[in-house]
């Protein structure tokens, strides 16, 4: 009897050309797989490439995460565990208060953010809120996480590449 997955035929065709497809629903597929141990090779680089997917997500966000932080900082005054909330809601990564309340100290010691105690609920909440001074940083920032992204993604030919270098000269 022939084994079946469920998947997205578009992610899989081109990576396991030996399987063959049966439309089930809108989006799914179902995979009859025609080899023996296909099914968990199939699996297991299946969640190869999410492990690693997961890891760079992670690696950018350790790297980005006081930008992420001043980012909700300048939609709303937040206290630091609805920090924590909205960075694993929005990005599927937990960073605890280990990792965060330093980082808000630090941020605060700088100058991008300030701090004042909410004493109105039911227990006393330090609720942060981005400074002038973290305003300017996240927005020069963005400008410089754009221009890196253009870089990476543009292509440049040999004549855009030759054309930069005689302007440059020449100013």
């Amino acid at each position: 009897m022939p084994k079946y997955a469920c998947c997205s035929h578009k992610a899989l065709y081109p990576i396991f050309p030996y399987i063959t497809f049966r439309y089930v629903l809108k989006w799914t597929y179902c995979i009859r797989v025609q080899h023996e141990n296909c099914l968990t090779t199939l699996h297991e680089e299946l969640k190869m490439k999410e492990r690693k997917l997961r890891e760079i997500q992670t690696k950018l966000m350790r790297g980005l995460l006081d930008f992420v932080i001043l980012q909700f900082l300048s939609s709303r005054s937040m206290h630091g565990y609805q920090i924590i909330s909205d960075l694993r809601k929005n990005f599927g990564v937990y960073f605890g208060p280990s990792t965060i309340y330093p980082l808000l100290c630090a941020l605060e010691e700088k100058g991008y953010i300030k701090s004042h105690w909410d004493l109105e609920n039911d227990r006393p909440r330090k609720v942060y809120c981005i400074t002038t001074q973290g305003s300017d940083l996240l927005n020069c920032s963005e400008d410089s996480l754009n221009q890196i992204y253009r870089k990476l993604t543009s292509k440049f030919t040999l004549e855009e590449h030759l054309q930069n270098r005689v302007y440059a000269k020449t100013t």
